[in-house]
């Protein structure tokens, strides 16, 4: 193939049309966790296991994610898990992660008083409103599986404020978590005595994943930004690759009110000379990112353009793919995750790991089709249509938006064979809960409205007012309690039958999705 584009090359503005292919994509974004922030709520009482403290993988014999290592239990040391919840109180005291400062000062005060961690590896950052997380869980099995030693900080956890950052793959230990925040306790503190405001919870968890990557040390990061981009705490890293996921309708009343507004914030993140990664996208965001792209200087590789899915079939545990790389193309490549919208967040973690290591630009070649079957094939992604128990099927997926809904029903459709699904909702107060509610509406027979143990959560009178006006009367069903909805639904499924194809989704928000793990023993 010829070489990336370079921002600045004719052809540009209607290059990255999102209606190229004839389609309508300006919905297809799928869903991530970033945003369901839970710092200003006390502590969810979840049970994880201990992670070996001090452990570190050999870099070549670094094996496939199991269950426990993506959602980590609590220490089962008494004393360890006393010290952690200690530190979880702390932060939690601070700005919580919905408290926005349009500001980087703190950060880079703070980071000039470790010496600058951030600056010791490489990185690539990912933003965009849906597919965040997952795409950086792919990037990094792929960086992985090419024997480099990788950090990947992503946000919000399903159930362990460990499971934030994470070491070859593995979120690091407790007391490797308490270890860095009591390190950098006094470089904190002196930050926060010298600033208008502390800094946020939010602030000393990045500055914690940024100091925790430069002592082990790591080859390369792997970043998710929190909120936006321009603005993020994570924002003080200059990645070499940029990415941005699909933007949709999400924080409209904090980073604006169309997909272009919203792209002016996450266009912050590609820095000058770098490789910017750009899924599909409404018009208005692709124009704006592309604007952002010239000023910049930057090298731009496109969905649709320089990279994309060829082609995909439905196959047990996911899907079997063709993707077009920056390389070429690689076939035959298996993908246990449900949905169009993760096989087009697997093109665009390939295409930035093929950019971070220059391929399109110095390098004509395809990475080595083997190791990236291998690494797509050990890709996990707790509570994105994660299957958890068996008749009936109960699914676990974390949408909390319309366009994530809407990608999450396509997938339902597609990959599983309900003819009777009953829903289990409790969304934030804070979301387009309608939207969401009719994304699902087609898909869902039944609804069970709740809501999770945090404030944030809708409450539920009103979850169930809008519900009758989406559903009806008679498909709504209000349980208070999460772990009365579960049983509720459960049990509404078993009434279909043992054959009848009944199953249940547990939706509308990532605390939920990390309660019902924990309701439904899954961890």
């Amino acid at each position: 193939m010829t070489d990336l584009p370079r921002s600045g090359d004719s052809g540009y503005d209607d290059a990255f049309d999102p209606d190229a292919d004839g389609a309508d994509h300006t919905e297809e974004a799928a869903y991530d966790l970033d945003d369901e922030r839970t710092a200003a709520d006390a502590p969810r009482e979840v049970d994880m296991a201990v992670i070996e403290a001090g452990s570190r993988t050999l870099r070549a014999g670094v094996a496939p994610p199991s269950a426990a290592d993506d959602v980590p239990r609590r220490p089962e040391d008494p004393a360890v898990d006393r010290e952690l919840r200690e530190v979880e109180a702390e932060l939690l005291a601070r700005w919580p992660e919905t408290k926005l400062d349009p500001s980087l000062v703190r950060m880079q005060a703070v980071m000039d008083v470790l010496g600058e961690p951030q600056r010791g590896y490489p990185s690539i950052h990912i933003t965009g409103t849906n597919g965040k997380t997952t795409t950086a869980r792919m990037v990094e099995r792929l960086l992985l599986a090419f024997d480099l030693r990788v950090g990947r900080y992503t946000s919000p956890h399903v159930q362990a404020i460990t499971e934030r950052i994470s070491l070859d793959g593995t979120p690091i230990s407790a007391e490797r978590f308490i270890e860095t925040y009591r390190d950098l306790q006094p470089y904190v503190q002196m930050v926060d005595a010298a600033q208008e405001h502390r800094l946020s919870f939010f602030e000393v968890i990045t500055a914690m994943a940024y100091a925790a990557f430069a002592d082990a040390p790591v080859d390369v990061a792997v970043v998710e930004v929190g909120m936006g981009g321009s603005w993020d705490a994570t924002n003080v890293i200059d990645g070499q690759v940029a990415v941005v996921t699909p933007i949709a309708l999400d924080h409209t009343d904090r980073l604006g009110g169309t997909p272009g507004e919203i792209a002016v914030e996450k266009s912050g993140i590609v820095k000058k000379g770098a490789t910017a990664v750009f899924a599909r996208q409404p018009a208005d965001a692709a124009h704006t990112l592309l604007e952002r792209a010239v000023r910049e200087d930057a090298t731009v590789a496109r969905e649709g353009q320089e990279f994309g899915v060829l082609s995909r079939e439905v196959a047990v545990g996911g899907q079997m793919l063709t993707l077009r790389g920056l390389g070429g193309e690689y076939d035959q490549v298996f993908l246990p995750l449900y949905g169009e919208h993760q096989a087009q967040n697997a093109a665009v973690a390939l295409a930035a790991v093929e950019a971070f290591f220059g391929i399109g630009q110095v390098h004509q070649r395809t990475l080595d089709l083997d190791t990236v079957r291998g690494a797509f094939a050990a890709v996990t992604s707790p509570g994105r249509l994660e299957v958890v128990r068996r008749s009936p099927s109960v699914v676990l997926d974390a949408a909390h938006n319309p366009a994530g809904a809407q990608a999450t029903a396509a997938a339902i459709r597609e990959a599983f064979d309900f003819t009777h699904l009953v829903g289990v909702v409790s969304p934030s107060r804070d979301k387009d809960v309608r939207g969401l509610l009719e994304a699902f509406e087609p898909v869902l027979a039944e609804v069970v409205v709740t809501r999770n143990s945090t404030s944030r959560a809708m409450d539920v009178d009103e979850l169930a007012a809008l519900a009758v006006e989406v559903f009806g009367d008679e498909r709504v069903q209000v349980e208070p309690r999460l772990d009365d909805a579960l049983e509720a639904a459960i049990t509404l499924a078993e009434d279909e039958g043992a054959y009848a194809g009944a199953g249940v989704l547990v939706t509308g928000s990532v605390i939920t999705v990390g309660e019902a793990r924990l309701l439904l023993g899954r961890s």
